[in-house]
């Protein structure tokens, strides 16, 4: 059996505000965007060059959706974003806006700093050490 994790879904305030944080801060791609009709929309973005996770922006359009705008952790780190180059995409971000939470960090297992995305969900920018992961291939 082959299976991926494909999307996580995103609640935002706005689609265009969001698109233009992923695109513009973050330098991901628009994957896809396909109107549903009643003003709702399929959007997919994710970094450049990515087979990997995508996410779906999905607009807040109930109470209880707009009340997890932001926090849908509880406050905890949401997302992790995978880097091969640490000091470029840090730099690159903070030019662009991204506001860090914390100065960058050596901890075992990589580099990291954690940031907000446009709506104050925490993330963290990591450059991870060499690791099996879940390789059970061996």
């Amino acid at each position: 059996m082959n299976q991926r994790l494909s999307l996580v879904c995103l609640v935002v305030a706005d689609y265009d505000e969001a698109i233009a944080f992923f695109t513009g801060a973050l330098d991901f791609e628009v994957c896809e965007d396909t109107p549903l009709g009643g003003g709702k929309r399929w959007v997919v973005v994710r970094p450049p060059v990515s087979a990997g996770s995508g996410l779906l922006l999905a607009r807040a359009d109930r109470p209880a959706q707009v009340a997890r705008i932001g926090d849908q952790t509880g406050g905890r780190v949401f997302l992790f974003l995978e880097t091969d180059d640490f000091g470029c995409d840090h730099a690159r971000m903070i030019a662009a806006g991204v506001r860090f939470l914390e100065e960058p960090r050596h901890e075992s297992y990589g580099v990291v700093a954690v940031f907000e995305d446009l709506c104050g969900n925490r993330w963290d920018l990591i450059q991870r050490k060499l690791t099996h992961g879940c390789d059970t291939s061996s």
